[in-house]
């Protein structure tokens, strides 16, 4: 799976508001140069503010 087709799955699941061990497999990813920083911070981002509201 290339960076952006896991980008693009991540940033679906979370706007599905399936978040569910998100922040962990996110972290996991990011680790394993899975994803990029800017993907990293965008989605840590946009699961912050779907966890919070």
């Amino acid at each position: 799976m290339t960076t952006m087709a896991l980008y693009n799955t991540c940033k679906r699941m979370i706007e599905r508001g399936q978040t569910a061990g998100m922040a962990k497999k996110l972290d996991i990813f990011y680790a394993a140069n899975k994803l990029t920083d800017e993907q990293y911070a965008e989605l840590t981002e946009m699961l912050a503010e779907k966890t919070s509201a």
